[in-house]
């Protein structure tokens, strides 16, 4: 029976793995609630009393964090990889994060960017749209006028989002350094390079066709109406940029949603995942946390297997095959090991016999040398004895 506390849920139908979307608002309200509550305490305890809303302020102890960004936090069970995955890419939420009427957007395009101001200049361009696009910068401006750290400070302060070509959008890493990568200002990308069709299906290039020279080429790009409907998309998504790890953080909404929002948003993000940037989905997929920027996470989905394929694991009765198998081998190695012994011990058998007879017959010699050599000693001595007796009687019968 799977109690009231359970994070996972499974079903007989469809994906066999879902969100628990009890269990996403019930975290969203408790995140929510526990973000407002420490906004108050800090208004209350700042020596400078100020408006909600008012940001103006440098003090950061005496400003309260009004519209504190939501993270969703996802982790696999293992890295990401993929170069295709890893790419930036978006991730469309029915609830905008860019909703505000003020917002600063600026467009980095691949040269040369007086294609795209005439575009956004354009009678067919929606005026709204353009109203909120405050600059447009080429690529190759971009690194000439913005090479200083300062200069690319100033940039990332002056604009609230920042949309680069898909095209040059991997090269703005060392363009724009870390003062852009590590903020939540990163380039979103956007699709606006003219596609070639013919009979509404799209022209492949070849691959063997030699390319322009670099001085001649020229960046084409898509009419004004669908470069306009490519950036309203992406301001209705929400960033994706994966790092090759096991941990990645979404913004999927803001203090100032509502429970329902930001699980909506939720919801968003997790089926977009699942979908294009994790590998094998939802198998991958270890645990899901909601967070604010200074808060804790609250877990949402908690994988109970910690394995991505099935085959990964082993079954009771195939390990009681592999245990005796293994030990079975293991007896084998043993007996080969003491065959092996044997072998040795055989082979070395006549050098020790070889090793015992030359020692005999160095005994046997030494033996018969002191045999020899006391035989000799008698000998001496029977002559030495007999010598001088004989000496005696001569001289007596000399005299």
């Amino acid at each position: 029976m799977v109690s009231s506390t359970t994070l996972t849920s499974k079903v007989t139908s469809g994906s066999p793995y879902q969100l628990d979307t009890p269990q996403v608002v019930k975290a969203s309200s408790a995140l929510l609630r526990h973000i407002k509550s420490s906004q108050e305490e800090k208004e209350k305890s700042a020596t400078k009393k100020t408006l909600i809303g008012d940001n103006d302020s440098d003090d950061d102890e005496s400003t309260p964090l009004t519209n504190e960004a939501v993270w969703l936090i996802l982790t696999t069970k293992k890295h990401v990889v993929d170069k295709n995955r890893l790419k930036p890419g978006k991730i469309s939420v029915p609830h905008s994060l860019n909703s505000s009427p003020s917002l600063s957007v600026c467009v980095i395009t691949a040269d040369p960017q007086r294609s795209v101001k005439d575009i956004i200049a354009d009678s067919a361009f929606p005026a709204e749209l353009s109203s909120r696009i405050e600059k447009v910068i080429g690529f190759s401006k971009l690194k000439a006028r913005y090479q200083s750290f300062e200069s690319r400070r100033q940039l990332l302060s002056e604009h609230d989002v920042f949309l680069a070509d898909d095209r040059i959008i991997t090269r703005l890493v060392t363009t724009l350094g870390k003062i852009f990568y590590k903020s939540s200002k990163r380039p979103i990308p956007i699709r606006i390079a003219k596609i070639e069709k013919e009979d509404g299906k799209r022209i492949k290039k070849d691959p063997k066709q030699k390319k322009p020279a670099k001085e001649d080429r020229v960046a084409a790009f898509a009419s004004p109406l669908i470069v306009a409907k490519e950036i309203e998309r992406t301001l209705q998504s929400t960033p994706v940029h994966l790092a090759p790890a096991t941990t990645v953080a979404v913004r999927v909404g803001s203090s100032k949603f509502t429970a329902d929002q930001l699980s909506e948003n939720i919801a968003a993000v997790v089926n977009g995942m699942t979908e294009k940037f994790v590998a094998k989905g939802w198998r991958n997929i270890k645990a899901l946390h909601v967070k604010g920027a200074n808060t804790t996470a609250l877990p949402i989905w908690l994988a109970n297997e910690l394995w991505v394929e099935d085959a990964d694991v082993v079954e009771p009765e195939n390990l009681a095959i592999e245990e005796s198998t293994k030990a079975s081998k293991k007896r084998k190695s043993i007996g080969e090991e003491k065959q092996v012994e044997g072998k040795k011990s055989k082979k070395s058998k006549p050098a020790e016999d070889d090793d015992e007879e030359e020692a005999a017959s160095v005994a046997a010699r030494k033996e018969k040398l002191a045999k020899l050599k006391a035989q000799a000693l008698e000998d001496g001595e029977t002559v030495k004895v007999q010598a001088p007796a004989a000496g005696k009687k001569k001289r007596k019968s000399t005299s």
